[in-house]
């Protein structure tokens, strides 16, 4: 064919250009993936921040009140404690089985019934005459909360084009941090008011709240398996995906090693900066991890990861320094507070760029999964290393487990450098194929008019077809956005 000529399009291919806002109709079919250009869809993002911010409202909120609540339920307070950790326990066990029973199910219709779910166990745990009724109310609000932060992080990703991923990320988990801010303080300074019971009565009232806006203002995005074309190779993808949650869980057990015994170390330490102003400047500025990760992570979705680790690592090690100056402590706790905020968007984004449409629900329901886990494990060794050795070693143990994640985590970006730098050669290519315009800057540039298909074929002798299309596969069959490292 001559490359000078356009290539006639077939009859059934659409001549439109791609509309701000709107999907391509050649991207709608059986397991194909809408490819959207439009704004950022603030309302659904805003819609799906204000749910993690009830759902971590619920997870603090026995912190809060835990004394009246042991006290009007007469038990230990070292016993209604167990609240917190059966929650964390409940969330990973239960998380996998059901998303797999509601993977046929509209997300929009699992997020608001999981909204549901978690009110009605917030109303019996604000109404339990006992403290076994308190905890069976909490496993079941537990059990809606896996589910929903595993909905929520794949229909979040799934809102937005691949290079906003991170910007999403970030205004949807904003929402968590925003309650792990407030709920406590707000939540303790309600149960002093007026008792424990109406401040989860009103959590109750909050989420039938957000389950109607999810309903109301949630619009649909494409599900990961829908019917069609060949199945995906999963053993790839799920690897790194397995790779990459875990190493995200490892920073944060890192950090909880440390974190579960801060008050200690600041006491221990004997800093003339009090404990809770300390503490109120890492969660504002955790809330500032969240954002920052929003404005770099798109750009650089892999190096971020690194960075984000390496200063949470930087931030473990300086803790030998608490009580040298109180300078010195307000900047440590300032850089602590960004790098860990930041640590959830900054994983998340590397998960559901690698994770690509077919496998968003796998990613996002690993992410709680091994978060919950390196939460929990981090507790418990830190717990071990303070019964067994003393305070003194924390610092140690947390500074080791946080730079082994970042070595991990530096390796897996170098490993996935080549399918990027691939994607990269090929992206004008591309980007003409998804749309059907074409590459408008060449013509501009005065070079000779080559069609779609020409393009694809001249980018594919550079680089290789296996690298830039990916393995065969059917026409309807969805494509990950991002290539597996070897």
């Amino acid at each position: 064919m001559d490359r000078t000529t356009p290539a006639r399009r077939p009859a059934t291919q659409d001549r439109r250009p791609l509309r701000r806002g709107r999907e391509h109709p050649r991207a709608e079919g059986p397991g194909s993936v809408p490819t959207t250009a439009g704004p950022t869809p603030w309302s659904g993002l805003l819609t799906l921040a204000g749910a993690t911010f009830v759902v971590v409202t619920g997870e603090m909120l026995p912190t809060a009140v835990l004394p009246h609540l042991a006290a009007d339920l007469e038990v230990p307070v070292a016993r209604a404690g167990l609240l917190v950790s059966v929650w964390a326990a409940t969330v990973v066990l239960a998380s996998f089985p059901l998303v797999r029973l509601t993977a046929r199910f509209d997300r929009r219709r699992v997020i608001a019934v999981a909204l549901a779910v978690f009110a009605g166990g917030n109303l019996v745990t604000a109404l339990a005459g006992s403290f076994a009724l308190a905890a069976g109310s909490r496993v079941v609000a537990a059990a809606a909360t896996g589910l929903l932060w595993a909905s929520v992080n794949a229909h979040s990703a799934a809102l937005v084009p691949e290079h906003r991923i991170a910007r999403a990320a970030s205004v949807v988990l904003g929402g968590g941090t925003l309650g792990t801010v407030l709920a406590v303080p707000a939540g303790n300074a309600a149960a002093g008011l007026w008792g424990w019971r109406p401040v989860f009565v009103a959590l109750s009232v909050l989420a039938l709240l957000a389950a109607t806006a999810v309903l109301t203002v949630l619009t649909p995005a494409p599900r990961s398996a829908v019917g069609g074309g060949a199945a995906p190779d999963r053993r790839c993808p799920l690897r790194h995906l397995v790779t990459l949650a875990g190493l995200g869980g490892l920073v944060l057990a890192a950090h909880f090693a440390a974190f579960t015994f801060v008050t200690a170390l600041l006491a221990d330490r004997g800093s003339a900066v009090p404990a809770s102003a300390l503490l109120l400047l890492f969660g504002l500025l955790g809330a500032g991890g969240v954002a920052l990760v929003g404005r770099v992570g798109d750009r650089y979705p892999h190096g971020t990861g690194v960075a984000v680790a390496a200063l949470v690592s930087v931030s473990l090690a300086a803790l030998v320094l608490l009580g040298v100056h109180p300078a010195l402590d307000v900047l440590l706790f300032a850089v602590w507070g960004v790098s860990t905020g930041a640590v959830g968007p900054a994983v998340q984004t590397a998960m559901m760029r690698a994770a690509g449409a077919e496998h968003r629900d796998t990613a996002g329901t690993l992410l709680p999964v091994a978060f919950n886990l390196g939460i929990a494990l981090g507790a418990a060794a830190g717990s071990a290393v303070v019964d067994r050795f003393s305070l003194g070693l924390l610092p140690a143990l947390a500074t080791g487990l946080a730079v082994l994640a970042t070595a991990g985590l530096a390796i897996s970006a170098r490993a996935a450098a080549p399918a990027r730098r691939a994607r990269r050669r090929a992206g004008p290519a591309l980007r003409g194929a998804a749309t059907g315009r074409g590459d408008r800057r060449g013509r501009r540039a005065g070079r000779s008019r080559i069609t779609v298909p020409a393009r694809i074929m001249s980018a594919a002798r550079a680089t290789g077809p296996a690298r830039i299309m990916g393995p065969a596969r059917a026409p309807d069959a969805p494509r990950s956005e991002e290539p597996c490292p070897a």
